[in-house]
């Protein structure tokens, strides 16, 4: 067998997050152990996200074994290969280490793979303490985040801020058009800023039709008499009262907003202008799909239990004085305007005419959110809310969970629009507290 030019040891999480990490590592060998193997089957059992993810990766490993032996090592179609080893590394542990964890386990692996002559060995991990102790072993390790971001500041925040002189403000405002700046994408808004004045400002939207900037088209609109209260609200509500605009992404941290706005916008389409014949609601159950079933009650009562959040708005929409609030909720879903669901209970179903707000999105994997959108039937809206400060998913971090990839994967996309949500309204304290805490 031709020695490979590096060798990349793939810890379970990785495999879990995404089954296409099979294919990659086209430049070299994969490598996975036993103890992979042994957790993939550990879970499979299991009826959430984690038993569908391990699910997937052993229906591929089981369809490789026609290539050849995979403890010898098979050809991948990138042109990489995959080895499973069984035996003969634990030896290279360190005596301190434990040797019934996995994962330290899986570190014996590319600690005794690097041992060889002129080995080049990458460990390749979701787990922020297994690459901390394979670096502190001396081996090379990389967070698995294909395609993401390197960091939240190279993250697309659907606005930018432009100098021009002040004619070209006085013209956009007459004409109701403007010639764009480059590299703009679909649907980017833009704050036209006068150069020699920077208190003369206009809020602009870029039209992928006409290449053009264009004023707001909603500017006017306040959802359920919400009005907006800061620029970046002004382009969540523009973005969230567009039927073409079938997918939406609101970041922002707590307090900007964002699951008010998306709620009073949904309210307002469904309620009374008919676009839309409910809005369901959803939240991942975390971590990675888990099951609401260790809460106690019926499933609406454990629903009711987990969308807390969602009814402390609902009560502020239908009555800020927080007055008599209990009927007028009941009354939302007695009329069937609206619905709450667990993330976990969407996959199977087809969605049409709906308007679809999954809040928490930040906690949700990539292949979660691929599940979730793609459930979006005809002339649906599909608005994905989060906080990529705040994630409590063990294996994804502010640049691979599945908001922040889906921000990456649609940009371009006429259909679909995004906005960054910089400034908390809900209180001085609370705005202080995300800022320092």
């Amino acid at each position: 067998m031709a020695k490979q030019s590096r060798s990349y040891v793939v810890d379970t999480n990785v495999l879990l997050h995404e089954a296409a990490a099979l294919n990659a590592f086209g430049d070299g060998e994969l490598v996975i152990t036993v103890d992979v193997l042994e957790e993939l089957d550990k879970f499979k059992s299991k009826p959430d996200e984690l038993g569908r993810a391990s699910r997937r990766v052993v229906r591929i490993l089981d369809g490789l074994r026609s290539r050849g032996a995979l403890a010898e090592g098979i050809e991948l179609d990138n042109g990489g290969r995959l080895r499973v080893v069984m035996t003969g590394f634990l030896d290279d542990l360190p005596a301190n280490m434990d040797r019934t964890i996995p994962d330290n386990r899986i570190l014996a692996c590319a600690l005794h793979l690097q041992n060889a002559p002129a080995a080049e060995v990458t460990f390749v991990s979701k787990d922020l303490n297994a690459r901390v102790k394979a670096t502190a072993l001396g081996i090379h390790s990389i967070d698995y985040n294909p395609d993401a971001p390197e960091s939240l500041d190279e993250l697309y925040r659907g606005f930018r801020e432009h100098d021009v002189p002040r004619s070209d403000i006085d013209a956009f405002y007459r004409d109701q058009t403007l010639a764009a700046p480059e590299g703009l994408m679909p649907n980017e808004f833009v704050l036209l800023r006068d150069e020699a004045n920077p208190k003369q400002t206009a809020l602009a939207r870029h039209d992928q039709l006409t290449g053009a900037l264009s004023p707001l088209r909603f500017d006017e609109s306040r959802p359920w008499k919400l009005s907006p209260l800061n620029m970046g609200q002004h382009f969540a509500i523009e973005l969230l009262m567009d039927p073409s605009v079938e997918l939406v992404t609101l970041m922002g941290k707590a307090g900007t907003g964002k699951t008010l706005l998306a709620l009073a916008a949904a309210m307002e389409q469904v309620a009374e202008r008919g676009i839309y014949r409910k809005t369901m609601v959803t939240r991942p159950i975390i971590p990675l799909g888990r099951d609401i079933g260790y809460l106690p009650g019926s499933k609406e009562e454990k629903l009711e239990s987990w969308m807390e959040p969602i009814f402390d708005n609902l009560q502020f929409l239908v009555d800020p004085t927080l007055e008599s609030v209990g009927d007028k909720v009941g009354y939302l879903f007695d009329r069937g305007w609206i619905e709450v669901e667990a993330v976990t209970y969407i996959r199977g179903r087809s969605l049409p005419k709906l308007f679809i707000l999954i809040d928490e999105a930040q906690n949700l994997s990539p292949h979660e959110v691929k599940t979730i959108v793609s459930r979006a039937g005809r002339d649906s809206k599909v608005v994905l809310a989060g906080d990529p400060f705040q994630i409590d998913n063990p294996y994804l971090d502010a640049s691979s969970n599945g908001l922040s990839s889906l921000v990456e994967a649609f940009k371009e996309q006429p259909l679909f629009g995004h906005i960054w949500l910089d400034r908390s309204e809900r209180s001085d304290l609370a705005s202080l507290a995300a800022e320092l805490l």
